[in-house]
């Protein structure tokens, strides 16, 4: 039996309906759909939905895999739908900074040029006034993790000064750099 996918999923805040294989929800913050595969069913219980093997079978070992991959990917759309999943990225180094304007960030990494960052639909990047803490927010969880990554990837953190930018939570570790010869 999976571990994560008999767990409930707490549905409290959101509207969720189950016809068939298809499950709809809708929140304050996002609504959508999510198709099971024909090997799972869900089924609400008071104010929670239960994600479950639909044959009363052996359990085999590819219906677990597949039983906690869907009920994770189920659970993060509902949870975003009741509530924004967030993210901050620090910058670091001297003159390096982020603005944000309108779906557009600016960044000033230390090139001979700026980068000019395009943000996806439903997601919202807010910078503190200095311009080197950016907080990264969207209902689906996933648009959030690449985005974060592909912002990170503009200037990754190098162990030597360690300036670049990295998640908020990341140490950097740093390496030595050289010595003079005695």
């Amino acid at each position: 039996m999976s571990k994560i996918g008999r767990k409930p999923i707490d549905i409290r805040d959101v509207q969720v309906s189950v016809q068939g294989q298809t499950v709809t929800y809708k929140g304050k913050k996002d609504s959508g759909s999510y198709t099971l595969p024909p090997e799972l069913e869900a089924s609400i219980e008071g104010t929670e939905l239960l994600v479950k093997p639909s044959n009363k079978g052996a359990h085999l070992r590819e219906i677990n895999r597949i039983w906690g991959l869907h009920r994770s990917l189920l659970a993060n759309m509902i949870q975003g739908a009741r509530s924004d999943f967030e993210r901050q990225l620090e910058i670091v180094g001297l003159g390096f900074k982020a603005v944000v304007s309108g779906k557009k960030i600016v960044f000033s990494l230390g090139y001979s040029h700026t980068i000019d960052f395009e943000l996806p639909n439903k997601v919202v990047v807010e910078a503190d006034k200095t311009g080197q803490l950016l907080t990264v927010k969207s209902p689906s969880k996933d648009l959030v993790g690449q985005v974060c990554s592909n912002i990170k990837s503009l200037r990754p953190p190098e162990p030597y000064k360690g300036t670049g930018i990295k998640y908020k939570s990341e140490v950097i570790l740093r390496k030595a750099g050289k010595t003079k010869a005695a």
